[in-house]
């Protein structure tokens, strides 16, 4: 059993009107084997949460801690977060020119063990994990995102999560932009490496219908970088039919 813990956290970004603080206050556990979804509406702070944890840049922690079975997750690098387990499915992927699938794949399996993986067993994942993503063999040779779909980059994305096998996944709206078949085929591959791995899932999105696939345990409603309220599977029935107006109407205009 892992342990996710994010007590407190406040972070800010910085922007053309000077610095803006985004989260404002997020305290949230996670615990292997369990499915976290985080709704709101654009801005509430989803993505900011997602991308704090996973260490990018552009994100100011100012106070608050992260930590992971203990460890301090603030104090890592990138890559170190990500050899602790770490990992994050993009919203929008970056194209990687020159790198192929398959080579990307095996370097960040290395990066992320310690060990380059056994070529035959490694080759014999890498099949198996694209064929249950319905991916195209060839696939393995294309330049890493360069030219792909957006269901293409969100498969990609899985079969990173399926292969690198990490304790705790962050899924930042990895529905938007998929037709019906292929959000079911990318949930599906969620489950799978869930199941197979026993990683905990903190699944950021707008929308209830990959809730249908992937089947949270929590559901947190973020609105002005807080949790402005928390329940089981049935707060997101009710946000399905409500929307997010009470929430936003309670909110605090600034001055």
């Amino acid at each position: 059993m892992s342990t996710l813990e994010i007590k407190d956290l406040h972070v800010t970004v910085e922007t053309e009107q000077g610095t803006k603080e985004i989260l404002r206050g997020v305290t949230l556990t996670l615990e292997s084997g369990q499915t976290h979804a985080i709704m709101g509406p654009n801005g509430s702070g989803k993505s900011t949460l997602a991308y704090s944890i996973a260490g990018h840049p552009k994100y100011t922690v100012t106070s608050g801690t992260v930590t992971l079975d203990g460890e301090d997750v603030l104090a890592m690098s990138v890559d170190e977060r990500a050899r602790a387990g770490l990992f994050l499915a993009m919203q929008y992927p970056v194209e990687v020119p020159g790198v192929t699938v398959s080579n990307f794949l095996r370097t960040a399996k290395t990066a992320v063990t310690g060990e380059a993986p056994k070529l035959r067993t490694w080759v014999k994942d890498v099949k198996g994990a694209m064929e249950n993503l319905r991916m195209d063999a060839a696939f393995a040779e294309r330049n890493v995102n360069e030219g792909f779909s957006g269901g293409e980059k969100k498969r990609h994305e899985i079969l990173q999560m399926e292969l690198l096998r990490p304790k705790f996944a962050v899924l930042d709206e990895t529905d938007s932009g998929l037709d019906v078949d292929a959000l079911r085929v990318v949930s599906e591959g969620v489950n799978r490496a869930k199941e197979s791995t026993g990683a905990g899932v903190l699944l950021i999105t707008h929308y209830t219908r990959i809730l249908r696939y992937i089947q949270p345990d929590f559901v947190h409603v973020f609105v002005d970088g807080r949790i402005a309220e928390q329940g089981g599977p049935e707060l997101a029935d009710r946000l399905e039919s409500e929307g997010y107006d009470r929430f936003l109407a309670e909110t605090p205009v600034e001055a």
